[in-house]
């Protein structure tokens, strides 16, 4: 592509994951990637699969992959990405359940646009439970279908109240974080609402808090200039196991140069 009388190349950029894990208590064990892919910053396709993972009896996936892509749109001359992350028959120490989850981010960054639009239509949870107990996640696509790019993300915290509020305290600490400058970055959830009728489950935010297990987090999403990072599920595990990981992850951005 031709600009300013040089040229100018596009560098894709696009990861995904399966799951990822940490354990500190009652062993020490770190989970490698598991079923992790990563484009070439020329494009084209990769993929990478996982089946029948099992570690101990703290997380099991009966199957799980990632692919992505990256290719130029002959047509309209705009830069295309796809990267998704699937995990099915996924159980975590008996307590998460689910049969599918997916997270899903696509790309298009025409060439007059400083940033590329991303979406994240067709992520899902696939009867996910909580302590046996089924969880009504809903998904909030038509609110980030109008926040493909960062600059409608920091014109949205400008003017909406509760977007607002998320953003600036997703963990709900109480400690608010300041509007981010134009390459800044932000922490919120793809979910709308989620709602469990488990005994002694607390939620806080997109986060559930469950008795002698830990906090399990949903949806989370990082927003920054030119990228998306959507992992679907994220916990920290108190005693008596403890550690920490992701499942289901996918990144997606890409850039020009010069």
């Amino acid at each position: 592509m031709k600009t300013d009388g040089g040229f100018s190349t596009f560098h894709y950029h696009a990861c995904a994951h399966v799951l990822s894990a940490r354990f500190t208590r009652p062993l020490q064990h770190l989970v490698e990637v598991q079923g992790a892919t990563a484009l070439s910053t020329n494009g084209g396709h990769g993929h990478a699969s996982v089946d029948d993972f099992r570690f101990q009896d703290f997380i099991t996936c009966r199957k799980g992959y990632s692919h992505v892509s990256g290719s130029k749109h002959e047509e309209t001359g705009s830069h295309t990405t796809l990267v998704t992350a699937v995990a099915e028959g996924l159980n975590i120490l008996d307590i998460i359940t689910a049969d599918r989850v997916v997270a899903r981010l696509a790309s298009s960054h025409p060439p007059e646009n400083d940033e590329p639009e991303i979406t994240l239509v067709g992520s899902k949870f696939e009867n996910l439970r909580v302590a046996g107990c089924p969880v009504d996640v809903e998904l909030d696509f038509d609110f980030f279908e109008r926040l493909k790019t960062f600059d409608a993300v920091r014109k949205e915290f400008d003017k909406n109240a509760e977007f607002r509020k998320i953003a600036e305290d997703p963990f709900r600490t109480g400690d608010a974080i300041k509007k981010p400058e134009a390459h800044g970055v932000l922490l919120c959830s793809l979910v709308k609402s989620m709602k469990t009728s488990c005994p002694g489950v607390k939620q806080v935010g997109h986060c559930f808090v469950v008795p002698e297990f830990g906090k399990v987090f949903f949806g989370e999403l990082i927003l920054k200039h030119g990228l998306r990072t959507l992992t679907m599920i994220r916990f920290e595990l108190g005693s008596p196991v403890s550690g920490d990981g992701t499942l289901v992850q996918a990144m997606a951005n890409g850039n020009r140069f010069p």
